[in-house]
């Protein structure tokens, strides 16, 4: 099968955002340009953990370049982006490995997110090298979206996406699980509820 690249390369919006309740929210990350709308779905834990290796990479480049890269120390307000996906929100795939990289040469972050699939492996060595030959083949595979962005974008993408994780449930502030507006049964009160 031909492996499917939604390639957005400048995109004109590079989002992090929710569709749902908080306790019950899909995440998605959004790619627009030209018309073109493109919405993969991940996990909560996933864009947690692009946003802060964005930043990582990004304090990297500035680092190694002695402050001459052209990437702000922090994401630039103009670049702000508060808004909320567009709608409708379609899947196109749910995200199973993502890549970061900078290319040097464009001063660009390149972001790639591509489809999960299922392995088949007899052995840890057989699904390393069946996972391994799925990374490299360019022709056929999952589905993946890749985006290029500058560092003003990738500054602003990351900012917005580590506030998106962040405005969900409050934790607890004895065990620090989300607290649902229901109620929490706390594991460290061990079933002791104080009078009020």
């Amino acid at each position: 099968m031909t492996r499917q690249v939604f390639l957005y390369d400048p995109p004109e919006r590079f989002v992090a955002g929710t569709v749902g309740l908080p306790g019950r929210r899909t995440f998605f990350l959004q790619a627009s340009a030209g018309g073109r709308v493109t919405s993969v779905a991940l996990e909560k834990t996933q864009v947690a953990a692009l946003a802060e290796r964005m930043d990582e990479l990004l304090d990297e480049v500035v680092r190694r370049s002695g402050g001459s890269a052209p990437v702000p120390a922090v994401a630039p307000s103009e670049n702000a982006d508060t808004a909320p996906l567009d709608a409708p929100v379609e899947e196109e795939f749910r995200v199973g490995t993502m890549a970061l990289a900078w290319d040097g040469d464009a001063d660009r972050m390149i972001v790639e997110a591509q489809a999960l699939v299922e392995l088949d492996a007899e052995s840890e060595d057989d699904l390393a090298a069946a996972e391994e030959q799925l990374l490299q083949d360019e022709e056929n595979g999952p589905p993946m979206l890749r985006v290029r962005l500058s560092g003003a974008q990738a500054r602003a993408f990351a900012k917005r996406a580590l506030d998106v994780v962040n405005a969900g449930r409050p934790p607890c502030p004895l065990c620090s699980l989300p607290l649902d507006p229901e109620g929490h049964v706390c594991p460290r009160q061990n079933g002791y509820r104080r009078g009020a």
